[in-house]
């Protein structure tokens, strides 16, 4: 038994490490983290290397089940009354296209494909389903704002919500028509019933003991109590097997409005989601099965085809019809596509009440949704980068600090824990900034496009970049922590130039000037770098000296010991 514990834990350390440096992929190839994840879970798994043990996998299912709960505890807090009743009329006439032609199409489409009447309508069913994990992080990690967002994950949580009752109930209906009834139908009705209020009244219990308890516990001991009641309130779910989607999504609810602290247990909880997230996409990315797509055949194809279209042409229709804009109607359908966890559990509970039928769903389920898995992530970030909802800084890739510059800070940090400066004989008294500053630079030009702009951003490491005149003067320079928070918005690009969004460089140095000179301005400045221009007018670009060659060179005087960073 312990032999077996380390086995998994060390599966676990490496799925992470892995997910590490997937992550750090995402961001130069401008994917989702989520997609990144699930890759990594693909090609570790049975589908390509086989390097992970599905027992293991299977043994870690309780975190990613606390993933979940977390994630749609984090939806509902984003639900206060006074927000839901402003958007609630738009949003079920919006839910009720999305549905119904998702329904429809779905239904209609795998019959004539092949599927019996009993699987079409099952699969319908399941079809309005959307993954609340992959929708709502991949959101959040792109830190979006605006009426797709929003939009998106009200529909996330009707979606997950009519699935589950709509299943249920077509089920049911369909052992009546066959006459395969162990009990009655109204038992069975009132079984459903009790599950699905049981659950919420669970969840706005626990939202009320947290709202309750949140500020009379240590700070220390919040994440505590958090926790505590989160995995008391799963156990339960499971336990008694009440649909644990609907109980977090109501606990998370109550708490935004029954507290004034719900940015703070948010805020708590943030770390320990995010962690958990991860392992719930690797390990999801291990359990998704390529073969399965195959096996899925004629009818799991018609099932992608057809639902892909019920939720962009349902959305679309609907938002026409309530009167919103070409954004929302463009977009929002491709925020929906994304499906897997309650999809997943509804076809493995088909399995267990009918084998014959229920396998056979299970099957187009566990093979599709390796396709919406796959492009539901990368169609959510790209709908909400083009409706213009997301900032600067996650539409785009931009570090400050390569691999290359963190080894050599490690290098010199260890040089100087055994007593040796690598600064030592370079100092300020006798370096001039002609002798620093960097020439080979890539200036924007006051002329150059938006998208221009944006490149230079995302392939530099510097936060500050020289814009200059059809002369090579010095017109300003673009701060990107000052563009990083705007919304980026596509529809821009052909109209705002470089020099619309370039501001007054503050700090000039010139060739001949000392580096303490230099060290002076940057201690009054955030900038990366200052411009270095000819010392008469017009003062013509001749390079730039960077803050890190500077705090080099100065590191002499710091008593042996480096600033932080560098």
């Amino acid at each position: 038994m312990d032999s077996m514990v380390w086995q998994v834990a060390l599966t676990l350390g490496f799925l992470l490490g892995c997910a590490i440096l997937a992550g750090g992929f995402a961001g130069v190839a401008r994917i989702p983290k989520v997609t990144s994840y699930l890759l990594v879970g693909v090609l570790l798994g049975p589908s390509v290397l086989d390097w992970v043990n599905h027992d293991h996998v299977q043994r870690l299912e309780p975190l990613t089940k606390l993933a979940i709960a977390l994630v749609l505890f984090n939806l509902g807090c984003n639900f206060p009354l006074t927000r839901a009743r402003r958007i609630l009329r738009r949003v079920l006439r919006l839910s009720l296209g999305e549905q119904g032609a998702t329904l429809i199409l779905v239904g209609v489409g795998v019959l004539a494909f092949g599927a019996s009447w009993q699987a079409a309508i099952l699969l319908a069913a399941l079809a309005l389903a959307t993954a609340p994990a992959t929708t709502i992080l991949v959101l959040k990690e792109a830190e979006s704002e605006g009426p797709v967002t929003d939009y998106a994950n009200a529909l996330v949580a009707l979606n997950n919500l009519t699935s589950i009752l709509l299943f249920e109930l077509l089920f049911l209906a369909i052992h009546f028509v066959e006459g395969k009834l162990s009990v009655s139908a109204s038992v069975q009705l009132r079984q459903l019933l009790q599950d699905v209020l049981g659950s919420v009244a669970l969840g706005v219990a626990g939202g009320v003991v947290i709202s309750l308890s949140y500020t009379l516990v240590a700070t220390a001991r919040r994440l505590v109590l958090l926790f505590a009641v989160i995995t008391l309130l799963l156990a339960v779910c499971q336990l008694y097997s009440m649909p644990y989607l609907l109980a977090f999504l109501a606990m998370g609810v109550t708490v935004a409005n029954s507290s004034d602290q719900t940015r703070q247990v948010l805020g708590e909880l943030d770390r320990l989601t995010g962690l958990l997230s991860v392992v719930f996409f690797v390990v999801h990315g291990a359990e998704l099965q390529l073969a399965a797509l195959a096996q899925a055949g004629l009818v799991g194809m018609a099932y992608i085809v057809f639902r892909l279209a019920g939720k962009y042409f349902g959305t679309r229709f609907a938002a026409r019809a309530v009167h919103e804009d070409a954004t929302v109607r463009t977009w929002l359908g491709a925020t929906l596509v994304a499906q897997a966890g309650a999809a997943i559990a509804l076809s493995a509970i088909a399995a267990q009440r009918d084998p014959e039928l229920g396998r056979h769903i299970q099957t187009i389920i566990l093979g599709t949704v390796v396709v919406f898995e796959l492009i539901g992530p990368i169609l959510i970030r790209q709908a909400v980068i083009r409706a213009g909802e997301v900032p600067l800084a996650q539409a785009i890739h931009h570090s400050s600090t390569g691999p290359m510059d963190q080894l050599r800070t490690v290098v010199n940090r260890m040089l100087l824990a055994f007593g040796f400066n690598p600064w030592e004989r370079r100092t300020a008294d006798n370096v001039s900034v002609k002798e620093i500053m960097r020439k080979n630079i890539v200036a924007v030009p006051q002329s150059a496009p938006f998208a221009d702009v944006i490149a230079a951003i995302e392939h530099s490491r510097e936060n500050t970049y020289p814009v200059i005149g059809n002369a090579g003067e010095l017109i300003g320079v673009i701060r990107y922590p000052e563009l990083s928070s705007v919304l980026f918005d596509p529809a821009l690009g052909s109209l705002v130039r470089a020099a619309d969004v370039a501001t007054v460089a503050d700090c000039m140095l010139h060739p001949d000037d000392a580096v303490d000179r230099a060290s002076e301005m940057f201690e009054s400045t955030q900038d990366d770098v200052i411009p270095v221009t000819t010392p008469e007018t017009p003062y013509r670009l001749m390079g730039v000296v960077r803050r890190r060659d500077v705090l080099r060179i100065l590191i002499r005087s710091q008593s042996g010991t480096s600033p932080a960073g560098h």
